[in-house]
């Protein structure tokens, strides 16, 4: 049973309820579930520390390295993102039907600390993230083809060019790519997905932009939890850096040239997505 801590996308699991079996006189086996409230909190235990980055473990394998990452599945959707089932949809995405399998498959919770716990020794073992990984699946097999483009091309232009040769790789993620198409997906309407690629891409760049210079990513289904919160963002040469005070001290860099620079490196490798 989850209970939620004080920052927005990560809980506590307590031990709520006890298991027992019994053996009838069949041979058949059955369970009993009922409530044994201790007050104690699931404890996670790695086998190998070292293997760890982030929710997933490094496994080792003959001819290949795979990243497991254990999960506990949630069947109920949580009640940090009910609103997300709720709010309006001026545009049709995600649409009726969609959300209600979302939120029907539930969630996952993994192990990992917010970024201002894992030093705590006690919060690093206890404290688990909700992962929507199952509703964003299901959310981006739901894209129209451009959306699909569009989310790759992104993914290639922020790898290659903004992160390359810097050491941002950790502020900025993949997940905020999603994130933002998740978003862009919802709140803009048809008439921006007929446009030509380059200027859709240059347009949810300069969004991503924005919300470096604010420190500001609203994570897609829990609608207080801020994706840059607590982080140090870093850009390469090209860019100029922007000091904004809050919970701490958070560099943003805003790309020069962007419109020229994303055409110049998107335009040769259009061909590999369509």
């Amino acid at each position: 049973m989850p209970t939620y801590s004080d920052f927005p996308g990560y809980v506590y699991l307590v031990l709520r309820y006890l298991l027992t079996k019994c053996t009838d006189d069949d041979g058949m086996c059955r369970y009993t579930c009922f409530t044994h409230d201790t007050g104690q909190y699931l404890l996670y235990r790695p086998v190998d520390t070292q293997s760890i980055h982030g929710p997933a473990m490094l496994i080792n394998d003959t001819y290949l390295d795979l990243d497991l990452v254990p999960c506990i599945r949630c069947l109920s959707w949580p009640p940090q993102a009910a609103d997300w089932q709720t709010r309006d949809r001026n545009y049709g995405w995600p649409d009726s039907a969609t959300v209600d399998r979302v939120v029907n498959n539930g969630c996952d919770v993994v192990h990992v600390a917010h970024r201002q716990c894992r030093q705590d020794e006690w919060e690093s073992k206890h404290q688990w993230r909700l992962s929507f990984s199952r509703a964003e699946i299901v959310l981006l097999n739901s894209w129209m083809p451009v959306q699909q483009i569009v989310y790759h091309m992104l993914r290639f232009f922020v790898k290659n060019k903004l992160l390359k040769d810097s050491d941002s790789s950790e502020s900025l993620s993949n997940y905020h790519i999603k994130t933002l198409m998740m978003w862009a997906c919802e709140l803009k309407t048809n008439t921006f997905w007929s446009r030509d690629l380059i200027r859709i891409c240059v347009n949810l760049l300069r969004t991503l932009s924005v919300w470096l210079t604010d420190t500001r990513c609203r994570h897609y289904f829990i609608g207080n939890c801020n994706l840059f919160k607590g982080q140090l963002l870093w850009r390469g040469n090209d860019c100029q850096p922007v000091e904004i005070t809050g919970q701490g001290t958070v560099i943003s860099m805003v790309c020069k040239q962007l419109h020229t620079e994303m055409f110049h490196a998107l335009s040769k490798q259009c061909f590999k997505f369509v």
